[in-house]
């Protein structure tokens, strides 16, 4: 079975990369470090005729990224020594290595004075692009020296004249990533966006094959709604720094993720949301040429797909969620349809494999941690893991697919919706105490998938039969299911198909009525503050990041605007607090654990102070336990520990 400290100690599969040779992937495996404080990356070799996986790169280093040259020498991230007396802080930049195809130590190609953050290598030329940190106005040379002084020294201050200002756990700092070319052995440096000032933070971005363009994703803000576009500017990688750039997709009120060069370099696949007043957001899976003509390829398809990779020069591949599966699809260039894929679980970190051996990429289940596959045709091969992982530890847990009926329809007029979900059960006929787990987001969903932060196996150890619902708002189910939470109505329909979810619980054999309880992170943590003022049902309730005044959470977020938007109202026009939970605090019966980490600046630690507050005033059983260190999840391995452990000490001490 799964305890905390297992949790942490497995391995943990980032990604995997093919050679170009086909025939062994490289793959970056995440571990405890010496401290058992922190997780570094090995990087390691997994064959694909069969063959025993090895470890390539060892140490008390973080290495990790790893990306193959054209002469198959495998280059990669790490903020290993270089071979001096690293400066202060050296040790959290990363820098670009490269580990020879014949063997020997790694050599440093990179020395970017604030790190690399991400890097691409070209697949048929000696090309190198790297995004990295640039202080502006401070000439390249004097880069180092200068954040060492302002780190030592000061001035602290950031100024700002427009939103945003922060973002996730961090404020927005004045240094940018700038793309960066290089040759593929770090020689001849040349800047190729000089002025990107904020306009590449957080975006998606690709080099193409030729290494003769690069697509990267460029934010602004030019709308009423004071919401950031995204859209995708192509750049030459030889061409004169100050030159405009090809802009795809600008202006629209639109956002483009994941762009992917089409093998010819000449054609981007991208997924694009576009907003649209009064309604969610439209998503569609778009091809676009250099001259800005573009094709939607998923027309009347309602799932939303985004790019993983190019099979061939006709064929894309693409993710989607898809009923509490994160399922692939193969897509054609042309608009010509698409071939769904038949394999339940969740994939995604596709590569193809050369000359048309199939592509291999990640996989993983609610019962299997990430692992690398390899797909030929329709025939899916699981490759050697070297995660230390064993099946037989939860061979006594049964997974269930859960599906009830709402009492709302999708649509005004049409049948009732179907909430779905999952159900695992630890051994025994029960009846169990059950944990109704709610996902954040909204839009988002629980999935047929192996979760590092939120492992419903720790609770299913600890004696827990735990449901995992979809209800409206999530994804895999249809724009309309989706939608259903738009335009100020997440106490609606979404708090009925909860409703719905546990009367069925409640109505099992093997759930033990009287110890129900339910628990969310972020909009999860929201869903379970509405419940508490609202219902009695649940014998306990544990809230992680939850929201809790939301006329006073909207001015502090990161994203104000587009909780604006999702909710149609402001604090100074409509009724944003409309389904707000402090309004019902006076109804409040269940005891209730808060959690929260005090750099999360998503859902801000005032968040669970505040609630706090208003729970023992009204003398409600609370608890608060905060994460001074961590952000909007909880992610060092002893804080992820204790945190698993204080949820099950205070649902066993309320349920005893």
């Amino acid at each position: 079975m799964i305890t905390p400290e297992r949790l942490t100690q497995l391995g943990r599969l980032a990604e995997v990369v093919p050679a170009p040779d086909g025939s062994w992937l490289a793959a970056a495996i995440a571990r405890l470090d010496e401290d058992d404080a922190a997780y570094v990356h090995d990087l390691w070799r997994i064959p694909l005729d069969g063959g025993v996986p090895r470890k390539l790169t060892r140490g008390p280093w973080d290495d990790r990224s790893p990306r193959f040259r054209r002469d198959g020498s495998l280059c990669f991230l790490s903020n290993r020594a270089h071979g001096k007396k690293p400066e202060e802080g050296e040790e959290k930049r990363a820098q670009v290595w490269v580990l020879p195809e014949d063997g020997g130590d790694p050599r440093r190609l990179t020395d970017e004075p604030l790190g690399v953050r991400d890097f691409r290598l070209a697949a048929n030329a000696d090309v190198m692009v790297v995004l990295a940190d640039v202080w502006p106005g401070v000439a390249h040379e004097e880069q180092r020296a200068h954040a060492k002084e302002v780190s030592e020294k000061g001035p602290s201050l950031l100024h700002y004249t427009r939103m945003p200002v922060r973002y996730w756990d961090r404020w927005e700092p004045a240094a940018s990533p700038h793309l960066i070319a290089y040759t593929s052995e770090g020689e001849e440096r040349r800047d190729l966006t000089p002025r990107a000032h904020r306009a590449h933070r957080d975006v998606g971005w690709d080099l193409s094959a030729d290494g003769e363009r690069v697509v990267i994703g460029s934010r602004e803000t030019v709308h009423a709604d004071r919401i950031e576009d995204v859209w995708l500017a192509i750049l030459s990688v030889k061409g004169a720094p100050d030159a405009e750039p090809i802009e795809l997709g600008r202006g629209r009120r639109s956002s483009h993720q994941a762009p992917r060069f089409s093998p010819d370099g000449l054609r981007v696949a991208t997924a694009r949301t576009t907003r649209r007043e009064g309604e969610l957001y439209a998503h569609d899976l778009v091809l676009y040429d250099l001259e800005g003509r573009e094709r939607v390829l998923d027309e009347g398809w309602d799932r939303w797909a985004t790019p993983e990779c190019w099979v061939d020069w006709n064929t894309l591949l693409a993710r989607y969620d898809d009923q509490g599966n994160v399922r692939l699809a193969r897509v054609d260039a042309a608009g010509k349809g698409v071939e769904k894929l038949p394999f339940e679980g969740s994939y995604g970190g596709a590569h193809p494999l050369p000359e048309g051996q199939g592509f291999v990429g990640v996989g993983h289940t609610l019962l299997q941690p990430p692992r690398a596959f390899r797909l030929v045709g329709s025939v899916m091969e699981w490759l050697a893991d070297p995660s230390g992982w064993e099946p037989d530890e939860v061979a006594e847990v049964e997974v269930e697919d859960l599906a009830f009926a709402a009492p709302d329809p999708v649509e005004e007029g049409g049948e009732p919706a179907t909430v779905r979900g999952f159900l695992l059960k630890p051994p025994g006929e029960g009846p169990h105490p059950t944990l109704l787990w709610i996902h954040g987001g909204p839009i988002s969903q629980w999935s047929d998938g192996w979760h590092w932060r939120w492992n419903p196996l720790v609770l299913v150890q600890a004696g827990y039969a735990v449901a995992l619902p979809n209800p409206r708002g999530s994804t895999g189910e249809g724009h309309a299911f989706t939608a259903g939470i738009w335009g100020n109505r997440w106490g609606e329909a979404c708090y009925r198909d909860l409703m719905a979810v546990s009367d069925g619980l409640a109505a099992r054999e093997d759930v033990d009525e009287g110890r129900l309880v339910a628990m969310g992170g972020s909009f999860g943590g929201y869903m379970t503050n509405y419940l508490g003022g609202r219902t009695e049902r649940f014998a306990a309730l544990v809230s992680h990041a939850g929201l809790w005044d939301l006329r006073a959470f909207y001015g502090v977020t990161d994203v104000p605007s587009f909780f604006g938007m999702q909710n149609a109202s402001t604090p100074w026009e409509g009724e944003i607090d409309k389904h707000s939970p402090h309004r019902n605090v006076g109804s409040w019966e269940s005891p209730v654990l808060i959690l929260h980490g005090s750099r999360d600046y998503r859902v801000p630690v005032g968040e669970a102070l505040a609630m706090f507050e208003a729970l023992q005033a009204h003398g409600v059983e609370s608890e608060l336990a905060v994460f001074p260190d961590e952000n909007h999840w909880i992610l060092k391995p002893r804080n992820a520990r204790a945190w698993y452990r204080t949820v099950i000490d205070f649902l066993n001490r309320k349920l005893a």
